[in-house]
């Protein structure tokens, strides 16, 4: 099969010749944009024999909408309007996928990280005020997700169908068990989610759920347990859910995942006959269908990237 096959059937439950494997991390601050974010990319994945190319929206985490820059009172979210598919923040990432895409040397499926509003929202205006003004008016931060959803629904857009990426890496944050309830969530967050999911949907039949586990503190799963992707990845050493019980969690969707990330974690530290070793239990206990070897989330970005070719030769082993 080839990489870009292999994960495709994976995704769809189908048999493949071996699980895909991908892994990413973020590139060093003199990387984040332009050509040497390219050629970040392209020096890891041309010579790292993954079956997954995940393109790193690093440079854009901070949403650059001047009234989320500035805003000190919820009545002025009101005056936020869409940055535009025109916009640097939309147009830059559009050239950075279609960049990487063409300097890659093997098929691999490609995906690009795109944020949930409620992340872009906090990247832009800071956690601490968003949380204040949306416990003081709902409606007016309710207001700005919904712009915010609709840039980055058309950066979606245009990921798929200008830049032909085969998928969007959807990261959806703040279900963390002490920032809302599960109602207050699905009331204040889960709208936008979906406006900029299923506008991805349209267009690919590839997208990955990320259920992000950044803050180390579990989530209520259950608020993103429906959202209609073709594949979830979420923190599985956070939420103490393996691969195995998190697909049935998921309604048998594909998963991807099964490594810690974090900094003391295995594959950062363990020898090669270690993370050998894990790859090929964790295939063993998981099954080969439908699950798509990787890690919770981002690597630390100090890793040497042979550990994660080690991982590789240990799957195609089996």
């Amino acid at each position: 099969m080839t990489k870009r096959e292999r994960v495709i059937a994976a995704m769809n439950n189908q048999p493949v010749d071996r699980p895909p494997v991908g892994f990413w991390f973020h590139f060093k601050a003199e990387q984040s944009k332009g050509q040497p974010c390219v050629d970040a990319h392209l020096d890891y994945y041309n010579k790292i024999d993954v079956d997954i190319a995940k393109l790193m929206c690093d440079g854009y985490f901070d949403y650059p909408n001047p009234v989320a820059k500035s805003v000190k009172e919820a009545k002025y979210w009101y005056d936020m309007k869409p940055l535009g598919a025109d916009s640097p923040f939309v147009r830059e990432q559009v050239e950075r996928a279609k960049a990487v895409k063409a300097g890659l040397t093997s098929d691999c499926l490609i995906l690009y990280n795109v944020f949930a509003p409620f992340s872009t929202l906090r990247f832009g205006a800071g956690n601490d005020i968003v949380m204040k003004h949306l416990r003081e008016d709902p409606a007016a931060i309710a207001y700005a997700l919904d712009v915010v959803a609709q840039d980055n629904a058309v950066l979606c857009e245009l990921l798929l169908t200008e830049a032909k990426i085969d998928g969007v890496y959807y990261c959806v944050q703040g279900g963390e068990k002490d920032r809302f309830t599960p109602e207050e969530y699905t009331k204040f967050v889960t709208p936008s989610d979906l406006a900029v999911l299923e506008r991805a949907n349209k267009f690919s039949d590839c997208n990955v759920l990320h259920c992000c586990g950044w803050a180390g503190i579990p989530n209520h799963l259950e608020v993103w347990q429906n959202y209609p992707a073709k594949a979830i990845n979420w923190a599985c050493f956070v939420e103490n859910v393996d691969l195995t019980e998190g697909k049935k969690f998921f309604g048998g969707k594909c998963v991807l995942g099964g490594f810690d990330n974090r900094g003391d974690s295995l594959i950062v530290n363990g020898t090669k006959e270690e993370i050998q070793a894990y790859a090929k239990e964790l295939v063993a206990k998981s099954g080969t269908t439908g699950i798509m070897i990787g890690a919770d989330c981002t690597l630390p970005g100090s890793i040497d990237v042979n550990r994660i070719q080690w991982v590789v030769d240990a799957v195609k082993e089996l």
